[in-house]
């Protein structure tokens, strides 16, 4: 449990004494924020505000994960306070899928192509990085036969029939990719796709400890083992959501209204990537499209624009993603944060009281 607090003060502190030291190198390079001429009009002001910031919370949370092992292993050299392969793997899924963003955003700034990495390159990159994810994540199996990830479908626990490694790997790059595009489509407001994800990653350290506690590892000492988790390493997950969830705070005080930094598609998609990782691996996969409700709902708006558009020629927002509709509305931009950051931590709360229904229903 040390390590979880560990893990999440150290974070905070990285970014909150990092990311400024960032920001001048990036100023210092010119590597500014690039802002669409048909976006809202108060974005015009962002221009050049230096991005990639998501270079920040990358390496403070890989940083305060093994930071926090090392600090708690020397403390009680007795302890188990080695990685594991649930947390490397989750992890490293973060770092390849923000190592696309990363490419993404300097061929945009430096390369001055506003596009990007064609989209070709850039869908390989996710496939490649989600793929090896995919396969790693049925390996490594434990004492009780458990891998990071499992073949069946899942809510709060598995469920239903095995679907085989390939319809997996077939999953789980649709929720790495699907995630990665929703928290990228969600990064159009200072601070909005931060500090939702702060919320997600506080959830899911709540549900890594909870796991831990009842894992069917320990059913001899449970009160119903019935209700138990066949999860790998359900703490060792909580350590990384700690992590995340203090680098991304740190991060936020820099990144709210107004913003002195940007995520940039390195942040984006690694906090995608990382979300979808950390679902996979605590068998909550079909619960992260209500923990991570905001960002499916910013989603949504795209597609229904979209939709609508080419099958009527109407739009049904007035700019997609959803944020910008209410900017165009009249709403100021703190208060569209603010209110979506209130929508997803109800989505959280209902997640949550979900998560522990399940467990509950089956004592």
């Amino acid at each position: 449990m040390k390590q979880i607090l560990f893990a999440g003060v150290i974070g905070l502190f990285l970014t909150l004494v990092g990311t400024p030291l960032l920001i001048k190198l990036l100023a210092r390079k010119g590597y500014g924020q690039y802002i669409r001429d048909d976006g809202p009009r108060e974005h015009a002001s962002k221009r050049g505000t230096p991005t990639m910031g998501g270079i920040a919370f990358i390496l403070a949370t890989v940083a305060a994960y093994f930071l926090a092992k090392a600090i708690t292993g020397y403390l009680d050299p007795k302890a188990d306070a080695g990685p594991t392969f649930s947390g490397l793997l989750v992890l490293g899924l973060m770092v390849g899928m923000g190592l696309v963003g990363f490419l993404d955003d300097y061929i945009k700034i430096v390369k001055r192509r506003s596009l990007g990495l064609r989209a070709k390159a850039k869908m390989a990159g996710q496939l490649i990085v989600g793929i090896g994810f995919a396969v790693l994540s049925l390996q490594f199996a434990d004492n009780r036969g458990n891998t990071p990830a499992s073949t069946k479908l899942s809510f709060i626990t598995d469920f239903g029939w095995t679907i085989g490694p390939v319809l997996f790997v077939v999953w789980a790059l649709f929720m790495i990719l699907a995630m990665s595009n929703g928290v990228n489509l969600t990064d159009g407001l200072d601070g909005l796709a931060t500090g939702a994800s702060v919320l997600v990653f506080g959830a899911y350290t709540f549900i890594g400890v909870w796991q831990f506690q009842e894992s069917c590892a320990n059913a001899l000492t449970l009160t119903n083992p019935g209700a138990c988790y066949e999860v790998r390493d359900p703490l060792d997950l909580a350590v990384v959501a700690s992590a995340l969830m203090g680098a991304c705070l740190g991060f936020l005080w820099w990144n709210t209204s107004p913003a002195k930094i940007f995520m940039g598609d390195t942040g984006s998609l690694a906090l995608g990537g990382v979300l979808a990782g950390l679902a996979i691996c605590s068998r909550t996969e079909l619960l992260m499209a209500i923990l991570g409700g905001l960002f499916v709902l910013i989603t949504m708006s795209v597609v229904i624009q979209v939709g609508s558009f080419r099958l009527t020629g109407k739009r049904v927002f007035r700019m997609a993603p959803l944020q910008h509709h209410f900017e165009l509305k009249g709403w100021s931009e703190v208060l569209v944060v603010v209110r979506f950051w209130i929508i997803q931590g109800i989505c959280v709360i209902v997640g949550l009281g979900l998560f522990y229904a399940g467990w509950a229903a089956d004592k």
